[in-house]
């Protein structure tokens, strides 16, 4: 079946970019999963599956927005006062906070973070930033360049 080979040759990879953008391994692993229920779910109706890569990278960043919007909504409303204990996650993303590159990434607006990840992580066009992300091709140019500049004064600030 075509979903399985999709998700035997583009899961870890999938899974390695939705971590770039909630910054937690397990829940980016459940977006990718998500993604993947979804798409086997509508393969039927796709009128091209030479493009299901492309619809899969949409699934995984709108899914990561979603996921990024609920932690929003779940922290603003959470119990104040309560102490703090390392969790689990924690130990498993440790290694990648330790990056600087990752650290000055966490701190860029989310269209610029998710255009430089898709552009220089994932290896896209501009023209499949746009298509996943929803947007103009000169709106990726626009986030790219700013994300660029962010990071080089955020990196020249660390060293």
């Amino acid at each position: 079946m075509a979903v399985t080979a999709l998700y035997s040759a583009h899961y870890r990879s999938l899974v390695r970019l939705a971590v770039l953008l909630v910054r937690d391994v397990a829940s980016a692993e459940e977006v990718v999963q998500d993604a993947f229920v979804a798409i086997h779910g509508a393969w039927r109706r796709l009128r091209d599956t030479d493009k299901a890569l492309a619809y899969l990278r949409q699934s995984v960043v709108n899914r990561s927005r979603s996921v990024l919007r609920h932690r929003a909504v779940v922290e603003k409303y959470a119990p104040k006062g309560l102490p703090d204990a390392p969790s689990a996650e924690n130990g498993a993303i440790g290694e990648l906070e330790r990056s600087a590159v990752i650290e000055a990434l966490r701190h860029l607006p989310t269209r610029q973070r998710e255009a430089l990840v898709l552009r220089y992580y994932g290896d896209l066009s501009e023209a499949e930033i746009a298509h996943a992300m929803g947007i103009s091709k000169g709106a990726v140019k626009s986030h790219t360049a700013r994300g660029m500049a962010a990071l080089r004064m955020a990196l020249e600030q660390f060293s």
